[in-house]
């Protein structure tokens, strides 16, 4: 079983958004091991970064406007690579400030959802959603359609 770790700079304020990647969390158990590291906000992108860079494990994946986007099916193609290597992948998203250019650095890749900007609690559900949607993908099932 893939680990996965989503590192996320700020905590969820909102109990709808909590719910929410708490059911997608669930569901994701049957597929990978899900760690979410939740970073303080800090006085500087910086400091942020620092942290961030300490936790990076495996292949880092690093959500930025500024990334290559892809299909769904382009993402559950690429993570079906890393479960069969028998890699870890971390995932980032920054925090509402963005991130600092030593974690971009960092990455492996840098992945864009779209050219608009998204509130960061908001996005770490759409990307545990498409995190199950891949994972769905890869196992046939019609979840995707």
């Amino acid at each position: 079983m893939i680990k996965v770790r989503l590192i996320c700079v700020g905590s969820l304020k909102e109990d709808y958004l909590r719910a929410a990647c708490k059911e997608y969390t669930k569901r994701l158990s049957r597929f990978c091991d899900l760690e979410t590291v939740e970073l303080p906000e800090r006085g500087t992108l910086k400091e942020e970064g620092e942290d961030i860079l300490r936790r990076l494990r495996g292949h880092v994946i690093v959500l930025a406007v500024e990334g290559k986007g892809c299909s769904s099916e382009a993402f559950a193609a690429d993570l079906k690579r890393l479960v069969d290597r028998g890699e870890e992948l971390t995932l980032v998203i920054g925090s509402s400030h963005g991130l600092d250019g030593s974690v971009k650095r960092a990455a492996d890749r840098l992945l864009s959802f779209s050219e608009m900007t998204f509130p960061h609690q908001l996005f770490r559900v759409l990307l545990l959603e498409q995190l199950y949607r891949a994972f769905m993908i890869n196992a046939g099932s019609e979840y995707h359609k």
